[in-house]
């Protein structure tokens, strides 16, 4: 975020800014207020005014879905207490503007991991499940409201309700983009570990046809599993592939040096991004050339590596601000699924994406499992894909125009936490529970005070 000129900090931390997603796209000026406590909270939702307002964490939605042009939009990351953990159940209950790096900092030593965990630790426990974050291991452990026991959330009204699974506010909050209220306080189900290590298989496929068999035979031997694409890869080699698939080291993997503190959480760090970079960094040449040396370097075929769970999992993260290296002009992060069953929609696309010439060389291909309840969750049983692509690349906006169609005529959807373009006529065809949330909100906000760049754009 970048602070406007426009500001009174004496309300409640209240500033007039700029706000944008981590894509860095679509930038709005909104009033940010910064609630301390559960009242201010309250007071901020009260008083947000005619444009509404929306909670926000710690800004890792790529698109517009935390932005609220012309009203309010609530930073929660002051709400950030830890407040009870059951180490010997294995739960914790903290506030929604806890990040998962904070619980990785509390958990890890006393044995535990969180459930579920996207590509970066610098995300809410509040914007976990506003948009229903997955991880590598969705195939396994589905995505993060399902480790969710129950949930605080402040409505419209001034209301603070207990919301539990099973339940249509439940549902319509995991995955509802902050839509519904703000979330509060959350309890949440952990994964045990014996280690902060992981023990990691990786080997090289040879276009996308052997990726996905790969991962259809041998997934269910592994909790997480990811494939890196290179998607300038052509002809014979379309969709070739690095596959990196693991678990959680035991004890009695480490060596003895590392058997003395085997549940330290190490994070390394680079220097930061510059904050201006030469526009044009990441073209055809540049990017083609990464994804030429990234694929050469890999091993053919390695087991039982031992890696950092922060070198695993959140690799970027280690880069502050990765996300400038797009330049001025930002980049849209594009992620669909479409079902088992439709694996020739998932190879049209990615020849179409090979043969238009993406400069990507974030692109990932990952295996869902059962969908989750959430009306508005991302993840069904099947093939998803993300790739990062600059957004200046020209015809960028049609092309992906048509992508959407593909993906909505094969019977899949677009993620919503990723998107800052999607047109609102394939919403129910992606989404069909849409009715549902939006008859809810209806009833549950009847003012309209829950509102984003997002929901406008949508009508959600």
């Amino acid at each position: 975020m970048s602070a406007d000129t426009d500001s009174d900090p004496d309300v409640m931390g209240l500033d007039h800014t700029t706000v944008t997603g981590w894509g860095r796209t679509a930038p709005t000026a909104a009033w940010v207020v910064r609630p301390r406590t559960y009242e201010e909270a309250a007071a901020a939702v009260r008083d947000c005014g005619a444009r509404g307002g929306i909670p926000r964490g710690l800004g890792r939605a790529y698109g517009d879905a935390a932005q609220n042009a012309g009203g309010s939009v609530l930073d929660m990351t002051g709400l950030d207490r830890v407040h009870a953990i059951d180490a010997d159940g294995g739960t914790v209950l903290c506030d929604a503007g806890v990040s998962l790096h904070r619980l990785m900092e509390v958990l890890l030593p006393l044995g535990w991991f969180v459930p579920v965990t996207p590509g970066t630790r610098y995300v809410t426990v509040g914007g976990a499940i506003g948009a229903d974050i997955h991880g590598k291991n969705h195939h396994v452990s589905g995505s993060f409201a399902r480790h969710v026991l129950a949930l605080e959330l402040l409505t419209a009204g001034g209301e603070i309700r207990t919301v539990v699974p099973g339940t249509q506010l439940f549902d319509a909050t995991a995955g509802g983009m902050g839509l519904t209220g703000v979330i509060l306080t959350a309890t949440i189900r952990l994964q045990p570990v014996e280690t902060s290590l992981m023990s990691v298989d990786t080997e090289r496929a040879t276009d996308l046809d052997d990726l996905m068999a790969r991962l259809a035979a041998t997934d269910h031997r592994y909790r997480y599993s990811v494939a890196w694409i290179d998607l300038l890869a052509r002809g014979a080699a379309t969709g070739r592939a690095v596959l990196t698939r693991g678990d959680h080291a035991p004890l009695d993997a480490l060596p003895a040096r590392l058997r003395r503190d085997p549940l330290a959480f190490r994070t390394p760090r680079l220097p930061a991004t510059p904050a201006v970079l030469p526009e044009g960094l990441l073209s055809r040449t540049t990017v083609g050339l990464f994804n030429e040396l990234w694929y050469r370097k890999a091993p053919r075929a390695r087991t039982g590596r031992l890696q950092r769970i922060s070198g695993f999992f959140h690799p970027l993260d280690g880069v502050p601000h990765w996300n400038r290296v797009y330049g001025r002009g930002g980049f849209v992060q594009y992620q669909f699924v479409v079902g088992h069953g439709r694996e020739d929609a998932l190879r049209r696309i990615v020849r179409r994406i090979s043969e238009r010439r993406c400069p990507s060389f974030l692109a990932v291909l990952k295996r869902f499992g059962e969908s989750d309840p959430g009306w508005l969750s991302f993840p069904v049983p099947g093939w998803t894909l993300a790739l990062d692509i600059p957004a200046g690349l020209p015809g960028l906006g049609a092309f992906l125009d048509e992508l959407d169609e593909e993906v909505a005529a094969a019977g899949g959807r677009v993620y919503l936490a990723k998107d800052a373009r999607l047109r609102p006529e394939l919403l129910a065809a992606m989404y069909p529970r849409l009715d549902d949330f939006r008859e809810l909100r209806a009833r549950l906000d009847p003012r309209g005070v829950f509102v984003s760049d997002l929901a406008r754009r949508l009508s959600l």
